[in-house]
């Protein structure tokens, strides 16, 4: 779970101001930032099954935000997988 400090600080960087919590970008910001602390998580407990479906969720739900992203803005798509090291 990301903290008030680190959910702030990506919207800062992603939004187009402090108060843009619901923009494309930043939601898939705070999803990449969520997956890549429940990777770390599962390197430690393997047979936590439970999470893994959330992860999975969180995946899926970034995945079509993605989708929508690329379908309605591709300069900001191409943008916004660079700046977060998506593969793709």
């Amino acid at each position: 779970m990301l903290s008030k400090e680190k959910k702030a600080e990506l919207v800062k960087l992603y939004g187009k101001n402090d108060k843009d919590t619901g923009s494309t970008q930043v939601q898939i910001a705070i999803l990449t930032e969520e997956i890549n602390q429940l990777n770390v998580h599962f390197e430690k407990h393997i047979h936590d099954f439970h999470s893994k479906r959330g992860l999975m969720c969180k995946i899926g739900q970034r995945r079509s935000l993605l989708d929508y992203l690329k379908a309605s803005d591709l300069h900001a798509y191409e943008e916004l997988i660079k700046k977060l090291g998506l593969r793709r």
